[in-house]
C-alpha cells in the first residue's frame, strides 16, 4: 500500500511597511506596476486590432462569395417553393448538403406617437387594458429618508450600509502640452 501523497500549498510572504516612508516608496511601486501593466494592456490592444484588421481583410472576399452564393440560392428556391415545400405544407427542404428553410421573425408593435396613442387607448374602457401601470419601490426617496426605516419599521424593507473599501490612488503625472 503507497503513502498519500502529501500536497504542499506554497504561499508568499505576507509583507506589511514598518513606517510612513516605506508605505509612500510601497505606494510609488504600485503606481510603476499599474502603468507597467497599463502600457502592457495597450500593447496587447494594438495587437489584437492589427489581428482583427488582418483578418478582416482575409475573409472579406470569402463573406462576399458566400454572400453571391446565398443570393443565387435563394432565386433558386423561391422560383422552386412550392416543389420544394410539398404545395406550402412544411417550411424548409433538405437538399442532400444542407437544409433550406423559409421562416417568419416574431411579431412586433411599433409605436409613433406614444402620447397620442396612450391618449386613444384610456379613451377607450376597452382598449384601457393595453396600457401597462409599472410600481415599484422608490429606492432612493427611502435612503434620502433612512431615519423612517432604518430600525426596521417596514417589514420586508432593509437598509444595508455599503461595505468600506481600502483604495490606493498612486498619483500620475501629465506630460505638459507643447
Amino acid at each position: 500500500m503507497s503513502k498519500p501523497k502529501k500536497t504542499r500549498v506554497k504561499t508568499s510572504a505576507q509583507i506589511a511597511a514598518q513606517n510612513k516612508d516605506e508605505a509612500i516608496v510601497f505606494i510609488r511601486e504600485i503606481g510603476d506596476i499599474m502603468r507597467e501593466v497599463k502600457r502592457l494592456e495597450t500593447n496587447m490592444n494594438d495587437g489584437i486590432a492589427a489581428l482583427q484588421e488582418k483578418y478582416a481583410e482575409q475573409s472579406a472576399p470569402l463573406n462576399e462569395r458566400i454572400s453571391e452564393l446565398s443570393t443565387a440560392v435563394q432565386l433558386w428556391c423561391e422560383a422552386n417553393r412550392n416543389e420544394l415545400t410539398d404545395n406550402g405544407r412544411v417550411k424548409f427542404a433538405d437538399l442532400v448538403t444542407g437544409v433550406i428553410k423559409w421562416r417568419n421573425d416574431t411579431a412586433k408593435v411599433s409605436v409613433t406617437g406614444v402620447q397620442a396613442v396612450l391618449a386613444l387607448l384610456r379613451s377607450d374602457p376597452e382598449l384601457e387594458r393595453f396600457i401597462r401601470v409599472k410600481e415599484e419601490i422608490n429606492k432612493e426617496a427611502i435612503l434620502n429618508e433612512r431615519g423612517k426605516f432604518d430600525k426596521g419599521q417596514v417589514a420586508g424593507l432593509k437598509i444595508v450600509d455599503g461595505k468600506e473599501q481600502f483604495v490606493i490612488e498612486p498619483h500620475d503625472q501629465q506630460l505638459a502640452q507643447v
